[in-house]
């Protein structure tokens, strides 16, 4: 089963507005086979199982970005994320603060002086059974928001639909 690319589900959270004045937005999706699964099993499914090289680079990426003044997660929070029960709007879901929930969606983020980001995991039904669809909205605010979204994004693309595809292997979706 293979990763698509795809726009910003209508059904999503993510303000339509933010959307089209946003630097940079992607979107993918897989079929979800599995119908036990709530929002916070969905999103660690993908974002819980990162292989060794991508720990390593978000910790990397993070060391850089905090020497610039933004806002980062602890170590902690990339290599050995808490997972709990329930989750609410405010509270961190991997290394992200939750900025909405529901029993279909989920939209984590961070503010910062440079770049402001969105990701939503997404529960998306059709005619023929269920998507998750997993989306980043990026707004930059300065030109070093630019240039780091520059490095990031070709890293960004292939990591996300490497995630999901490993999450669909391993039957985790």
């Amino acid at each position: 089963m293979s990763v698509i690319e795809c726009d910003v589900p209508a059904s999503s959270a993510l303000d339509r507005d933010l959307i089209a004045r946003c630097y940079f937005h992607d979107s993918y999706r897989v079929r979800l086979s599995r119908t036990d699964l709530g929002m916070a099993d969905i999103f660690f499914a993908v974002f819980g199982h990162k292989p060794g090289w991508i720990k390593l680079m978000l910790v990397a990426r993070n060391a850089v970005a905090g020497l610039a003044g933004l806002e980062v997660p602890t170590v902690a929070e990339i290599t050995n994320p808490e997972v709990k029960r329930a989750y609410r709007v405010g509270e961190k879901i991997g290394p992200w603060p939750i900025f909405f929930i529901d029993e279909n969606e989920i939209v984590a983020g961070r503010d910062n002086k440079h770049i402001d980001f969105r990701l939503s995991v997404l529960r998306a039904v059709d005619g023929d059974g269920s998507n998750i669809v997993v989306s980043t909205v990026c707004t930059v605010h300065n030109l070093f928001g630019k240039i780091y979204l520059f490095f990031v994004v070709p890293f960004h693309r292939r990591g996300v639909r490497l995630l999901m595809s490993r999450a669909v292997a391993a039957q985790r979706l």
